[in-house]
C-alpha cells in the first residue's frame, strides 16, 4: 500500500466480539485516500495466497501473481505478460484486475494493468500520454487519463 498517514483511534466497545471487530472509516467524503485505504483492507481481509489460475481455450494455467508483469487486452483476447511466456485468455481485464486484488497492481489505461515491481522507466509519448517499460523487454502505453493515478502509486 502506498504511504498513507492514517489516524487511529481505538474505543472499547464491549457488545463487539473481539475475533469479529467492526472497522468504520471516517472523512469528510469518500475521496482522497479513502478508496486506498478500503482497497488495502479488502486486500488484508482475503486469505488467498500467492497463486492464481488462468483459464485459456485448452487448458488452466496456474501461476504465481508474483510473476505477473502485464495484463493487456489486444483484439478479443486478453494477454497476460508472466516471467515464463504469454497467457492468453478470454477473461476481462476488469475481472482479472479484482481477482488479483493486489496493491502491486495499477491499471494504466483502459486496456491494461502493469504490477509496479517490474517498471523501470516511465518515457513521454504523445499528446500527455507515456510509455511505461517493464522488466523482460515489455511494454504499455499508460494513457493520460491513468499517469495521475500511476504517478499518485509511485509517490511523485
Amino acid at each position: 500500500m502506498e504511504d498513507i498517514l492514517v489516524h487511529q483511534k481505538f474505543e472499547k466497545n464491549t457488545e463487539i466480539d473481539s475475533s469479529d471487530p467492526l472497522l468504520t472509516i471516517q472523512a469528510n467524503d469518500k475521496e482522497g485516500q479513502v478508496p486506498s485505504l478500503i482497497s488495502y483492507l479488502n486486500n488484508y481481509q482475503d486469505t488467498h495466497s500467492d497463486i492464481i489460475s488462468i483459464k485459456t481455450t485448452d487448458r488452466l494455467v496456474i501461476t504465481k501473481i508474483s510473476t505477473i508483469i502485464l495484463a493487456e487486452i489486444q483484439e478479443s483476447e486478453l494477454l497476460i505478460y508472466t516471467n515464463s511466456g504469454v497467457v492468453k485468455t478470454r477473461e476481462t481485464l476488469h475481472n482479472l484486475y479484482q481477482r488479483l486484488g493486489d496493491s502491486r497492481f495499477v491499471q494504466v489505461s483502459k486496456h491494461g494493468i502493469l504490477n509496479l515491481d517490474y517498471l523501470t522507466s516511465l518515457e513521454d509519448s504523445f499528446s500527455g500520454n507515456m510509455t511505461a517499460i517493464l522488466k523482460n523487454n515489455v511494454k504499455t502505453d499508460v494513457s493520460r487519463r491513468y499517469v495521475k493515478i500511476l504517478m499518485e502509486r509511485l509517490n511523485i
